[in-house]
């Protein structure tokens, strides 16, 4: 008899996110057992339902494919995940499978191929696409250290100073260094461009 894998599939793109679990419910060995829209939606369906694989869009709204799966690793170790982007930046895959994901591929996977990938991280291996694995050796390691990227990621909204400062428990004073430290790494003339192109490079 046939293992039957359990899959929880997140995507903010509803019409895609149902066309795929129509799609994976035509294979015999694969179950949709729970949708989600968002990271945190997908985090409270994982812990419902224990997925053996979640099949997390990268890019969605409360929490990125990335923080879903740290988190799932943390609480639910059994289940395998499977990132799949519209926005293969580098730096993404690099904290994809610093975060233990087992699968990085693009959206132009057809479900077939991507049932296959879900069967193979389930058995335990790991599938990278090789286009976007090529792109993120080329691209180099960010320069940011991880509070960098952090202040960073909490300034791209938009947000004040002191704002950023109450969010990371940091004074204004070091908040403001952060900044300006990155900025300057990144080359960039003030922190909105810095946000920018550490977005573009898949860094924060």
């Amino acid at each position: 008899m046939t293992e039957v894998v359990r899959v929880l599939l997140a995507d903010d793109e509803h019409l895609i996110r149902g066309a795929l679990a129509a799609l994976l419910s035509l294979e015999d060995d694969l179950v949709v057992v729970a949708e989600a829209a968002t990271g945190p939606e997908a985090l409270a369906m994982a812990r419902a339902h224990a997925p053996d694989v979640a099949v997390l869009d990268l890019q969605m709204p409360g929490a990125d494919g990335v923080k879903v799966a740290t988190s799932l690793r943390a609480e639910l170790p059994g289940c395998r995940v499977l990132i799949v982007t519209s926005h293969g930046r580098p730096g993404h895959l690099k904290r994809a499978l610093a975060a233990g994901v087992r699968g990085f591929v693009p959206k132009t996977v057809s479900a077939q191929r991507l049932a296959e990938l879900i069967r193979t991280v389930h058995a335990g291996n790991r599938y990278v696409d090789p286009e976007l694995a090529a792109d993120a050796i080329s691209a180099g390691d960010s320069p940011l250290t991880a509070r960098e990227a952090e202040v960073l990621e909490l300034a791209a909204d938009g947000a004040p100073v002191a704002e950023i400062a109450e969010r990371a428990a940091l004074a204004e004073g070091t908040v403001r260094n952060y900044l300006s430290s990155a900025a300057t790494k990144l080359g960039a003339e003030n922190r909105h461009a810095a946000v920018r192109l550490a977005r573009e490079r898949g860094w924060v």
